[in-house]
């Protein structure tokens, strides 16, 4: 797996929405570099995204410089990684199927995840900071699982039914998994929201486990990657076109806000040429108030 690049013509933008946003604000415009999926450091200062293998931080204020964040001793990383919630450290999935704890500010890393084998794609992390959610995949071609674990501890294999799912993130009381999965429909690639009560999932070292999943929106769209806002009041997620397999790149895309009473309505939309990389992780800013999304316009 290579980390992405623009096409020619293409270029990066990372936009902020938020529910009183009608229209979104434009962070960063770029040519040089293909950027995907941002982070909202914790003290609301920066975004953290990956590009070309590694990852980068953006001030939030001036929006104006990529500044490179170098690891030491980690594997090139994909668009899934999730902050610690200590606001120091962060989760990274990277390309040898591995994931591994570093601080926000560089230097070595530590792999958290044991078994060969297999692909880890890192969603959540729990808000103690003990547990990890991520989707484990052994072939490409059989859906995905969820997977909950202790860094450096024994995985839990969540059985949510048929169906590929993605995008495991704790709510913020810890109370449910949220999550996007294909086991509502028959349709090929028809992924809707959803989420599973967590009663200490992965907690007791038990090698499987039963969850029944609760779908939070019916939709004609394929949606994907819900994310709660801090406060737990508000969420965002992407809508592909029906009949998307997956969660390709440069297709017409919407970004929705959503009010976690009311999944149903959307507070905002917008729409943007995107999808793989616009919002697959958390982007929520520590107040609640914005979150940031990435498009790849062409022309």
């Amino acid at each position: 797996m290579s980390y992405r690049t623009l096409a020619p013509g293409q270029r990066s933008q990372v936009w902020v929405g938020g529910p009183e946003l009608a229209e979104p604000e434009l962070l960063l415009d770029t040519d040089e570099l293909l950027i995907e999926a941002p982070n909202w450091c914790l003290d609301g200062s920066a975004l953290v995204l990956n590009g070309n293998g590694v990852l980068w931080r953006l001030d939030v204020a001036s929006g104006s410089e990529l500044v490179r964040i170098d690891h030491e001793g980690l594997p090139p990383i994909n668009n899934d990684h999730v902050l610690d919630p200590d606001g120091r450290h962060i989760y990274l999935s990277a390309n040898d199927g591995h994931i591994y704890r570093a601080a926000l500010t560089g230097g070595p890393v530590d792999r958290v995840t044991a078994d060969e084998g297999v692909w880890h794609f890192l969603h959540g992390v729990s808000p103690d900071g003990r547990r990890l959610a991520y989707v484990r995949l052994a072939d490409f071609a059989a859906p995905g699982r969820l997977a909950i674990m202790a860094p450096g501890g024994p995985t839990t294999l969540v059985d949510t039914g048929d169906g590929h799912i993605d995008g495991p993130e704790w709510s913020p009381d810890a109370a449910w998994i949220h999550l996007n999965t294909e086991a509502f429909t028959d349709a090929p690639g028809h992924a809707q929201l959803a989420r599973v009560a967590d009663d200490g999932l992965g907690t007791d070292g038990a090698g499987t486990a039963d969850a029944e999943v609760e779908r939070l929106v019916t939709s004609d769209t394929v949606d994907w990657f819900p994310h709660l806002s801090p406060d737990g009041g508000l969420a965002s997620y992407i809508t592909f076109p029906p009949g998307t397999l997956g969660h390709p790149a440069d297709l017409d895309v919407e970004v929705r806000v959503v009010a976690t009473s009311d999944w149903s309505t959307p507070l905002q939309a917008y729409p943007l040429f995107g999808g793989q990389g616009t919002i697959n992780v958390n982007s929520w800013a520590p107040d609640s108030s914005r979150f940031a999304f990435v498009a790849y316009p062409i022309g």
